[in-house]
């Protein structure tokens, strides 16, 4: 019997595939993004290795496919039409989350190196990062809606696809950019790598990605959001001196001629 246990053990090792193996080693150029006032982007160049314990097995090469997100929030999207000649809004839905930004390198065409089950099993691609359950009990079209904040996003460069832009070397060493607008929103963002086979994931990694305001224009943020009035004040008040600063300027200005 002891026999009989040992070599059933054995035979479920030798079932196991080398890519059990197979983990990733990651690094960043940067982990923390500064926003300040002449904040115009940042640019995050991703780069790592993958450690095995055994030589690379053969058969389906090694693909990469990386997702950078940022904080998850709800959205709500309305619909327009054209009623009596004015467009007005006929339908609204809140779709459950969807990230503030969402970035998506590879290392080849997106389906071929992931299959559809493991992407939405992960939520690995833009329309499976979008959170739309919840407004299907509401809308039966909730997915037209969905695809809506990917196209106005991806218009505003919040979100992107980049087929082909992880460079594999030697099935060992890879590296990409990640190209982050200025429009970004406050939070941490996610950061996953995962090494596929065959369309299947073999092995993933998880960081994180700081991105905060600083210096004035933190304090502006956390003055709006913790004292609304006085910074409601505080605004008002620099309007009044602007506007009567551009009047004094332009009454000298006349004065001189």
């Amino acid at each position: 019997m002891f026999r009989n246990l040992l070599a059933a053990v054995t035979l479920l090792t030798a079932s196991v595939p080398a890519t059990a193996n197979e983990e990733v080693v990651l690094g960043l150029s940067q982990n923390r993004v500064a926003i300040t006032a002449n904040f115009d982007g940042s640019e995050i160049l991703l780069f790592g290795a993958v450690k095995r314990e055994d030589i690379i097995p053969d058969g389906d090469p090694l693909e990469v496919v990386v997702a950078v997100s940022g904080p998850l929030e709800p959205v709500s999207v309305r619909k327009k039409d054209k009623k009596f000649g004015i467009w007005i809004n006929t339908e609204s839905v809140t779709i459950d989350g969807a990230p503030s930004f969402y970035a998506v390198a590879t290392s080849g065409p997106l389906r071929e190196v992931l299959s559809l089950d493991e992407d939405k099993a992960n939520r690995i691609s833009v329309e499976n990062a979008i959170d739309s359950i919840g407004a299907r009990f509401e809308k039966s079209n909730a997915v037209e809606f969905a695809e809506a904040i990917t196209r106005i996003r991806t218009n505003n460069g919040l979100y992107s696809v980049q087929e082909g832009s992880v460079k594999v070397e030697e099935q060992t060493l890879f590296r990409t950019s990640i190209a982050m607008p200025a429009n970004l929103t406050e939070g941490d963002y996610s950061t996953r790598v995962f090494l596929t086979r065959g369309g299947q994931i073999v092995s993933e990694y998880q960081t994180q990605i700081d991105v905060r305001k600083v210096g004035l224009e933190r304090f502006l943020y956390n003055l709006s959001r913790q004292q609304p009035l006085i910074y409601g004040l505080l605004s008002l008040a620099i309007a009044i001196f602007a506007g009567w600063g551009a009047s004094a300027f332009f009454r000298l200005v006349r004065e001189g001629r």
